[in-house]
């Protein structure tokens, strides 16, 4: 009956989510994963409280996001594996950070051979994506090319999830692209005018699945996509993504109602998508719209190439804020909420208490409602959320209406996360603390508050 009741949650739809769920285990998987999932399209969902955390076969608990992984790779083990860590990685895809011509000389001669190159202009940043030589496992492949070349940065093009659920299921869309269109628009240099325009505008980024702007929310509001050779592939995070950051109506308002969204698409529909070379072209893309605040609700492990990418935009003065994840409490730091100068934001409910799901660390620096409460969907209607996915995009709201018509300088931006800090509501041990960080913003949004349509 456990089994039935199991795979009857597990063929709901795709996922969008990485969220862990209440704490009541069900028996493991006999024998592994089921053998008659659908096959093909995206991740199925875990039904928001339906269920708690999972054991697999060996009696361990899995948090959702691992499970996802497991199914991500019953389903599409032709083009994704696992790092040592169990991380979701491209099959046999490795990644160089500007290497130079030396470098790719020498690994040419080792037998890799160049899948593709992103030249990331608006970050003076060269991609090469490299396949490993015939026969040789990628983990293996990665440690040849760090010996070729010990100065150089290389890695695995690591695949992340979304961190947040909502109680409504994928119900079809868009046929996936073919692998490798992720991303595959070229990033525009920056026009110095545009810059200084977009920053004094409110505007605000966005990285996550497609936004399907149909949504009444959306109506009336400018929008400029990226990513999927300019299909739109509208999905349900990331349109709640969206809809908390700019969405408006009579009955609903986002936390930056109104602003002009900047949103990169890296899914497309793929089951490679979410790796950070896609990641990397779309914040790429931002940078050169002179975004000033660029909200990402993706979660995964440390990246050498993803860690460079944010610290150039970083340096530059650009606000990254991002989910903290849900693998829980005493789990390792997520990235890229984990790196340095990251705006990492965590999540509470109605009572103000964090969801017990979310990560602690001092990569917490805000809390934000994430929990109980509403978001703007695909096709239509309203649905509740949760996960530190859903409180990023209220904190990336406040701090695009705090620095709107400022200059977009590093003095404006750290002005603007002062104010925030300043203003937020302490809650858990005195001062900064790993669990709320300087406390809770935006309580009360997304403001009004209808009710669920589903």
């Amino acid at each position: 009956m456990i089994r039935v009741l199991l795979l009857t949650i597990l063929i709901l739809g795709p996922s969008a989510g990485a969220q862990i769920l209440p704490r009541t285990p069900l028996p493991g998987l006999p024998g592994g994963l089921p053998g008659n999932l659908p096959a093909g399209g995206g991740l199925p969902a875990v039904a928001g409280d339906a269920v708690g955390e999972l054991t697999n076969e060996t009696g361990e608990l899995e948090t959702a996001r691992q499970l996802q992984i497991r199914l991500l790779l019953h389903r599409h083990r032709d083009v994704i594996e696992t790092d040592p860590s169990g991380d979701p990685v491209v099959r046999g895809e490795l990644l160089a950070f500007s290497p130079t011509d030396a470098a790719l000389a020498r690994a040419l001669g080792a037998g890799f051979s160049i899948v593709r190159v992103l030249s990331l202009d608006t970050l003076a940043i060269r991609i090469v994506v490299l396949d490993a030589p015939h026969g040789t496992a990628t983990h293996r492949a990665l440690r040849l090319l760090r010996r070729l070349d010990p100065t150089g940065e290389y890695d695995f093009n690591n695949i992340y999830t979304q961190s947040g659920r909502s109680s409504v299921a994928a119900r079809g869309g868009a046929s996936a692209l073919p692998r490798g269109t992720v991303g595959a628009d070229a990033p525009t240099p920056p026009h110095p005018a545009r810059q200084a325009e977009t920053a004094r505008a409110k505007s605000v980024g966005l990285i996550d699945g497609g936004v399907g702007t149909t949504q009444p929310v959306f109506g009336g509001a400018t929008i400029h996509r990226y990513g999927c050779g300019g299909a739109v592939i509208p999905s349900p995070h990331g349109t709640e993504v969206a809809s908390l950051l700019v969405g408006r109506s009579a009955q609903f308002g986002g936390a930056a109602a109104g602003a002009t969204l900047y949103a990169a698409d890296v899914y497309c529909g793929q089951p490679t998508g979410g790796a950070v070379d896609a990641i990397a072209a779309a914040l790429a893309w931002l940078a050169g719209q002179g975004v000033p605040v660029i909200n990402v609700s993706l979660v995964g492990p440390p990246n050498a190439l993803l860690q460079q990418v944010v610290a150039r935009l970083v340096s530059r003065g650009v606000l990254l804020v991002a989910a903290v994840g849900n693998d829980g409490p005493a789990a390792p730091p997520l990235y890229p909420a984990a790196y340095p100068g990251v705006i990492g934001v965590t999540a509470v409910d109605a009572r103000r208490h964090v969801i017990f799901e979310a990560e602690h660390g001092p990569q917490v620096m805000f809390a934000a409602p994430g929990a109980d409460i509403p978001a703007a969907t695909v096709p239509t209607g309203f649905e509740e959320v949760r996960g530190t996915s859903f409180a990023a995009p209220l904190v990336a709201g406040l701090l695009a209406e705090k620095l709107y018509g400022t200059d977009g300088s590093d003095a404006a931006g750290r002005a603007a996360i002062d104010a925030l800090a300043h203003a937020a509501i302490h809650l858990g041990s005195p001062g900064r603390n790993d669990v709320f960080g300087y406390g809770l913003v935006g309580a009360g949004l997304p403001s009004p508050r209808p009710r669920s349509t589903h």
